[in-house]
């Protein structure tokens, strides 16, 4: 049946970054959708907390504390996962943060920092992990770009450099990973509701102007990423390699 091709029943996943706002919620959706998931955090009592909620919801989780921007802890961990839990077929660099700022006045080091965290971490762990898939001549890879991969606002210009690096990172994975077997895709959230942007919720002026520019004229809700991260992690996606989703109600859309 059709529907069986959305199932991951058997599959490993690490996702990057998922104690909490969206690297949690697709934790849960893979989990739900029938993958063994392995958390991944710095901070190891907020990422066992997290464990232990999805295990309530009867979810099969692991938790594995490690820094996905250091080469040997990233190579150690991956090492570690492997023999200890299973072969890792699908991985979600989902790890990421924000800085704002004047781009005339942004520091040097925070600059590192943020391409450390949101470009060199997709790349260490995506090139560890897949070391790992090409052999098997099996694997899902999903990197979590933005919308900002496509478009710009005031003072980030950082991140839009780095997640517009992402994205041209995640085709070409599928360029050079393809003819192993592998898809590699980008998932593009647009504004949702986290743990980071609730001082750009409560602001009634930038929500106004939030809502009226989406197309669905809302805030995005964590769990509604969910489908478009099982359908890239699942056989229903054999074909579908080196594409960015965006789920951002139709903020891409429009000017």
């Amino acid at each position: 049946m059709l529907t069986n091709t959305f199932r991951l029943n058997g599959r490993l996943a690490l996702v990057t970054g998922s104690s909490a706002g969206i690297g949690l919620a697709l934790a849960r959706a893979l989990g739900q959708a029938g993958a063994s998931v392995v958390l991944n955090g710095r901070d190891a009592v907020k990422l066992e907390q997290a464990g232990e909620m999805l295990r309530a919801e009867g979810l099969t989780v692991h938790a594995r504390s490690f820094d996905v921007t250091q080469h040997a802890s990233v190579t150690a961990a991956i090492e570690d996962i492997e023999s200890s839990i299973g072969p890792i077929e699908i991985l979600v660099n989902n790890a990421g943060m924000q800085l704002r700022g004047p781009l005339e006045d942004f520091a040097v080091d925070d600059w590192h920092r943020l391409m450390r965290t949101n470009l060199d971490s997709v790349f260490l762990v995506g090139q560890a992990v897949a070391r790992r898939m090409i052999p098997r001549r099996r694997g899902k890879i999903i990197n979590v770009c933005s919308v900002q991969s496509e478009l710009g606002r005031p003072n980030i210009a950082p991140y839009m450099a780095s997640k517009g690096a992402v994205k041209m990172l995640t085709k070409g994975m599928a360029i050079d990973w393809g003819p192993h077997g592998l898809q590699v895709n980008g998932l593009g959230p647009g504004y949702f509701k986290t743990e980071l942007t609730e001082k750009l919720v409560a602001d009634q002026t930038f929500s106004a102007w939030l809502t009226g520019r989406t197309p669905s004229r809302r805030w995005g809700e964590v769990a509604e990423l969910g489908g478009a991260a099982v359908f890239l992690a699942s056989d229903a996606s054999n074909f579908v390699n080196g594409h960015i989703l965006y789920v951002d109600g139709g903020v891409t859309a429009t000017l």
